[in-house]
Order: C-alpha cells, then sequence, then structure tokens
C-alpha cells in the first residue's frame, strides 16, 4: 500500500472520502465537496444514519472536479479517532475495484494535522494486510485492488510523523505473518531464518541449538522438543540504539510453532489453530523490527524459546520429572502444559548472561484466559506496581488492551510436587494465575517482571478495528510504546 501526503488532490482518478465528526456532518465537515455534492451526501448520510460517529463510512456517488467519482464520508467521532477512520476505508474499498483512494480529513485534523494524517494512514496500512500468499483461485472481485492513499490536509510535517508509525507497522505486520503462517512452514529453525533479516537493520541475531541449550540445562525447554522432529532453538536478538550506555530490557516470548498437546493430546476439532501457540514470540520478533526500523534510542534484548510439541515415541510422558536451567525440578503432570516449560528456561537463561533488570514475557499460555478475559483483554500478572502501571498506560494508549490478574502465596502453593520442587499445572481453578505462579519461581529476587498471558488476543475469529479476521500482530505496539515511554531518552 502506497502512502503519500500532499496540500491537494490529484487530477488522476480516485476515489474521494471526507473525514468528518459528529460537530462537523452538518456544515463545515461536508465544506470539501462541492456546493452541488453537498445536498447529497447530506441525503446519504441521513439515510444511513451517519453522525459522523468513529470508523462510519457512508458511500454515494457524484461529480467532483468535473469527474463523476465514488464519494465516502468516514466518521472520525468525538475523540477524532483517524486510525480507525483510515481501516474502516480499507475495508471498504480493498476489493471494490478501485485503485486510489483520496482522503481530505482538513475539516476535522484539528491543530496537530500531521499526527492525524499519520494515524489515519496506520489504521489504513494495518487493515491492508492480507495473507493470501497459498491462495491460487481468488476470484477477481476477491483480489484486492486498492493500491494507493493520498491523504490531503496532514501539513508539512506528516510525513515525518509516519515515520515511525510506518516502523511500528512493518512490525506488526511481520507478527501477522509469522502468526499466519502453518506450521509446516514457520517451524524453529525457519522462525529463525525469518528473523535473519533484522540482521540487516542494526539487530545482532544469536542462536543456541539443541547442543547448546543440552550444554546450559535446559532440561524443561528441550523435554518439550524432544518428541518432535523440529530442532528447538533459542533465538535472542539485540537491539543497542544506546551504544552501550543503558542496561538492557527484556522480551521473552513463547515459540511453539505447533502445539498438539504432546502425550496429553488436544481435542483434534479445532487443532489447526495451534499454528499460532508461537504468538508470544510473533510479537517480540515483531517489536523488535519495529525498533530498529525506527532507530529507538533503547536497549532491547527479545528471546523467543522455539519448540514444536508433538507425541511421538520419544515424547515427554505425564509424571515425567525434568531439571531446568536453574536447578529447580519439574514434575510434567499435563504435557500440554508446555509454554511455561519453555520460558522458564528462556528466563533463566536471559538473567543468567544478560542481567536485565526489567523482563516482559509474552506467550498465548492459558485457554483459562480466554475464559476469563474473553478477547477482550491480555492477562498481567507483575511483582512490581510500577511495570504493571507502565505497560497498563502504554496497552491503553496504542488499543493492546491490558487486565491486572492477581498472584499470591495461596496460589502458588497449588503447584506444590510431592517429588519435584513444583509441578507444571495447579488443579483446574485459577488455571493462568498458577501458571503465572509456576514462571515466578524463575524470576530472580530484584528484577521487576511481568507475565502477559495474551491466549485471546493474537488470533481473531472476526474482523477488529484494524485487523481482518485471523493473526492480530497483539503485543508488538505494546511493547513498542512500553519503550519508548519508559527507556528512551
Amino acid at each position: 500500500m502506497r502512502i503519500s501526503f500532499v496540500d491537494s488532490r490529484p487530477a488522476r482518478p480516485h476515489a474521494l472520502a471526507i473525514a468528518v465528526a459528529p460537530a462537523t456532518i452538518g456544515g463545515a465537515g461536508l465544506a470539501a465537496l462541492p456546493e452541488a455534492v453537498q445536498p447529497l451526501a447530506r441525503a446519504a448520510a441521513q439515510a444511513n444514519r451517519f453522525d459522523g460517529e468513529s470508523g462510519a463510512v457512508v458511500e454515494f456517488f457524484g461529480e467532483t472536479d468535473a469527474a463523476h467519482r465514488r464519494l465516502l464520508l468516514v466518521g472520525v467521532g468525538s475523540k477524532n479517532d483517524f486510525e480507525r477512520a483510515g481501516a474502516a476505508l480499507v475495508a471498504k474499498l480493498l476489493t471494490s475495484g478501485e485503485t486510489a483512494l483520496v482522503v481530505d480529513l482538513s475539516a476535522v485534523a484539528g491543530d496537530k494535522p500531521a499526527d492525524a494524517a499519520a494515524a489515519l494512514a496506520f489504521g489504513a496500512v494495518l487493515r491492508a494486510w492480507r495473507h493470501d500468499a497459498y491462495r491460487t483461485k481468488l476470484d477477481a472481485k476477491q483480489r484486492p485492488s486498492l493500491e494507493e492513499i493520498v491523504i490531503v490536509g496532514g501539513g508539512t510535517g506528516a510525513a515525518d510523523a509516519w515515520k515511525d508509525r510506518e516502523a511500528v507497522a512493518e512490525g506488526v505486520m511481520f507478527a501477522r505473518t509469522l502468526v499466519a503462517e502453518p506450521a509446516n512452514i514457520v517451524y524453529p529453525e525457519s522462525f529463525v531464518e525469518r528473523c535473519r533479516t533484522l540482521a540487516d537493520l542494526g539487530v545482532k541475531i544469536e542462536v543456541l541449538d539443541r547442543d547448546a541449550m543440552a550444554k546450559l540445562g535446559m532440561g524443561a525447554l528441550l523435554g518439550v522438543a524432544q518428541g518432535s522432529v523440529r530442532q528447538p532453538q533459542l533465538l535472542v536478538m539485540t537491539w543497542d540504539g544506546t551504544g552501550g550506555a543503558e542496561p538492557p530490557v527484556a522480551f521473552v516470548g513463547k515459540g511453539v510453532t505447533f502445539d498438539t498437546g504432546g502425550i496429553s493430546l488436544k481435542p483434534p476439532a479445532g487443532m489447526e489453530d495451534m499454528k499460532w501457540d508461537m504468538g508470544g514470540a510473533g510479537a517480540v520478533a515483531g517489536a523488535m523490527k519495529a525498533l530498529a526500523l525506527r532507530k529507538a534510542k533503547a536497549h532491547v534484548i527479545g528471546v523467543c524459546g522455539l519448540v514444536e510439541n508433538m507425541p511421538d515415541g520419544n515424547a515427554q510422558r505425564p509424571g515425567d520429572v525434568v531439571t531446568s536451567m536453574s536447578g529447580q525440578t519439574i514434575e510434567v503432570i499435563n504435557t500440554d502444559a508446555e509454554g511455561r516449560l519453555v520460558l522458564c528456561d528462556a528466563l533463566t537463561w536471559v538473567q543468567k548472561t544478560r542481567n536485565p533488570k526489567t523482563i516482559v514475557d509474552l506467550a498465548t499460555l492459558t485457554g483459562a484466559m480466554i475464559i476469563s478475559l474473553g478477547h477482550e483483554y491480555g492477562g498481567m500478572f507483575a511483582n512490581d506496581d510500577s511495570l504493571a502501571d507502565q505497560l497498563s498506560a502504554a496497552g491503553s494508549a496504542v488499543g493492546d488492551k491490558l487486565w491486572r490478574m492477581p498472584l499470591g502465596d495461596a496460589f502458588d502453593k497449588l503447584i506444590d510436587s510431592p517429588i519435584a520442587d513444583m509441578k507444571n499445572v495447579g488443579p483446574r481453578e485459577g488455571g493462568s494465575i498458577t501458571a503465572a505462579q509456576f514462571l515466578k519461581r524463575f524470576v530472580d529476587d530484584g528484577v521487576r517482571w511481568a507475565h502477559l498471558d495474551i491466549a485471546g488476543m493474537v488470533w481473531a475469529s472476526k474482523p477488529g478495528a484494524t485487523w481482518d479476521k485471523g493473526a492480530t500482530g497483539y503485543g508488538v505496539r505494546l511493547l513498542d510504546r512500553f519503550v519508548a515511554d519508559n527507556f528512551e531518552k
């Protein structure tokens, strides 16, 4: 999708959208249209009960600039939600046959027109993303036709304002692609290869293979991987925009590229969705790309524990005891509670080798989190109130919403094992909380840590504000904003 910012509308053929707010729908909002067309616009708005609400679109046809063209009104709402407006326009026109769209936001851009234009472009680009790589027989009416969006009214700073948002959009789309790919295409080794391209942006790439992890004693992670022919990988991505002047903040992602449940086999119905059980790792990789593209002045380490959980004759069994890199032993009660086994060794590794003072892990960890929060919030567990507040604020600012969940000794006792230091699951009740308590046992004293259970957020069964059905890219914007607000000077 080509994006450009101009002072006046181009002469070449295009659809024209006028951005309006509730306060401008009756007058100034339609002034950007020729006077002869304004009655048509008012009639179309009235017929569709359109009052400039956020993301609403009205379509009609009329003559402007001596050309008969498709015309649209798009609402930005009372809070000037330009991002949602851009996404709504793309949802309407992506496969419409139109190739170019001009959006005039002059009437509602306010005192920050550059930011308004960049936000509109951001929503449009995110909503335009599709994963059609394996669709060979798309009907012409199903194929994307919209190629270009020209934004009028953003002022001289719009292109500069767009640069950082474009970087974040690229990160979100990178994460979406990783999550959307089938497990025969993206598995631990190929996930690493996809991320090696980040080296061209200045990200340092390190990879630990099975032998290296075995020497370090990562028995928890390797136990999950032992039933698969796919080789496990620990991917480490480092972006240092401080020149070594600042200590790192660490992001750790669960990267189970396919999760059958192992010997504790999942039901067949819906198992195909388990290709996105690496959504936490996808978010970390996408965030690293965004940070590098916008040259963030921060020191960030992204660690992805990459495995495939399969049930062959060598697979881990319920009742097995494994020794983690931390030296703590784990009784494996359920092999489908594998993500925490991957994360605990990744957490230990990053603390022992990089000594971060702040760690955020992201994982599609528990179905119980979806029961608790649905698909509206990611669950957040934290051992530090200030960190929880920072993450919550970042999530609210960008739409990757979080809801803080409790931790406590009463929950921690539920994962005590009679034969090992702990077991990998507790009772059915409070399943997301006991999973978080498990991870907390691997966090060193003095380290600020948050666990984000994003099981309900990385994949959507219906379109959302800036995505179609499928991978959402949840977590990329959250991590990028968290860094920008708290670790960049």
